[in-house]
């Protein structure tokens, strides 16, 4: 299946359907990023996540005891809704098999297990890569093509954002620009030019999404201040069974 827009743009819709568990190495490139410290983490949808340094020291764990809720406002009141996994819901797809159009139920729970920000959230599911606001375009894509990662097989773009980019977080968008500044200021964020006036957002972004899982798997900055700057997923095992225990705090002696 080879690589073209639409088909870019559907894989980055088709995350949640695509994989059930991940375990994966993610390296940093962040020459001034204080969470630079490569992980190697354990993942199990919908909410099952296990964090270690690489020399095996547990950095964070967690399983969800019981499921998220969503308030549900209505003429006669609000009530809390218990949120259902995305993948419990099909989504219209595509001939080849990728999403043309992701479920929209106000109960579906798109987020995966959070490490220290949302763009750990929106790397495992880079849906804001295709869809922006009002159903437009997030992003342009250029220079596509299909690339070996880590032995696996990529679909690779050079992205930009366009007026239309909505990142699942503001604070933590994957194409860090002035699209996500200007969005992160209406919000009251702490937006980077507000501490550095003269700081230079990237000309691009080089994107890396994983074929079988849709997961970004790579993301580098392109021109800016910050050109170089680049996070590196390495997949080592998808949809192996992870048992409670992994998940679980050690028990002191």
């Amino acid at each position: 299946m080879g690589v073209t827009e639409e088909r870019f743009r559907a894989l980055a819709r088709s995350s949640p359907w695509r994989w059930s568990s991940l375990q994966f190495v993610r390296t940093r490139r962040h020459g001034r990023d204080q969470f630079g410290a490569d992980v190697r983490a354990w993942l199990r949808r919908p909410d099952a996540l296990r964090v270690e340094d690489l020399e095996g020291h547990l950095l964070h764990t967690e399983i969800g005891s019981v499921p998220r809720t969503v308030a549900l406002f209505t003429p006669d009141g609000g009530r809390e809704l218990p949120l259902r996994p995305a993948s419990s819901v099909a989504p219209a797809l595509r001939p080849d098999g990728l999403v043309r159009r992701r479920p929209s139920d106000g109960d579906l729970d798109y987020d995966d297990p959070m490490f220290q920000d949302y763009a750990w959230v929106a790397m495992l599911d880079p849906v804001e890569l295709a869809d922006g606001d009002g159903g437009r375009p997030g992003a342009t894509l250029e220079h596509l093509r299909s690339v070996e990662h880590h032995g696996r097989e990529a679909w690779e773009a050079i992205i930009r954002p366009t007026s239309a980019y909505a990142p699942r977080c503001s604070c933590c968008a994957l194409l860090l620009s002035e699209v996500s500044e200007r969005r992160l200021a209406e919000e009251g964020g702490p937006a980077v030019r507000a501490q550095e006036p003269s700081f230079e957002f990237a000309d691009a972004h080089l994107v890396r999404l994983d074929l079988e899982s849709a997961v970004c798997v790579y993301l580098e900055q392109l021109g800016g201040d910050r050109s170089g700057w680049a996070d590196d997923v390495c997949i080592e095992q998808m949809d192996e069974p992870m048992p409670d225990v992994l998940f679980s705090e050690p028990q002191p002696h």
